[in-house]
């Protein structure tokens, strides 16, 4: 094989709205399924990716259902088989708050002042170090696998996380620093040179097959 084609081809795209995202829940690692809104979103890509006559080698999906639906949807409109649904692509563990209202749970397990990114989220949950690694993790996990093209079907903070560990950036105290929207099927298009390992960043927050229905 040629150095050419000895490149990995990702994108990694956040799930369609999910009854969570529209009713103002916590998610994190609780099932929360799509909206009608969301199971749109999802057709409409699977339907510019046709046009687009993007492909795919490999499709690896988050567990949670809102993430399944999505890769789902779109891999059957699109012909393509599911690799597997790991684990390790969840949403981060939002500990105590998790299936609560915003307000409820911010009420019941308030925020410290200062907090640094080694501690917990909401008394049991990932904080944000412990988000970065396994974020980490996962994209080692994906550089072992053949070289090819890849869907990952996942969700917003771990993808952010996912970012920042392929950039190089730790997390900093309270949230601060830079971060890496993913609005629902919002996707980021990068590919990875291992033989230099060099970075291409092609897109981010890449969502125009939905913008026109706003």
């Amino acid at each position: 094989m040629s150095k050419n084609n000895n490149v990995y081809k990702f994108i990694f795209l956040r799930h369609g709205e999910s009854t969570g995202n529209a009713e103002g829940y916590f998610q994190g690692q609780g099932d929360f399924p799509l909206t009608e809104r969301g199971r749109e979103q999802a057709g409409a890509l699977a339907e510019r990716w046709l046009e687009e006559k993007r492909g795919f080698d490999h499709v690896i999906s988050s567990p949670l259902s809102r993430a399944r639906e999505t890769a789902e949807i779109i891999t059957e409109k699109m012909s393509l088989p599911i690799d597997e649904f790991d684990p390790i692509w969840m949403e981060r563990h939002n500990g105590n708050v998790t299936g609560m209202k915003h307000e409820e749970g911010r009420k019941k397990f308030p925020q410290p002042r200062y907090r640094n990114p080694y501690q917990v989220f909401a008394g049991s949950g990932e904080g944000d170090w412990e988000l970065f690694l396994r974020a980490g993790h996962a994209l080692q996990s994906l550089l072992m696998r053949p070289y090819g093209r890849y869907l990952i079907v996942s969700h917003g903070a771990i993808l952010n996380y996912t970012m920042k560990s392929i950039i190089g950036i730790a997390p900093h105290a309270n949230y601060q620093g830079p971060q890496f929207r993913f609005r629902n099927t919002a996707f980021a298009t990068l590919s990875y040179l291992p033989y230099t390992h060099r970075w291409y960043i092609e897109g981010l927050n890449d969502q125009h097959h939905w913008q026109k229905n706003d």
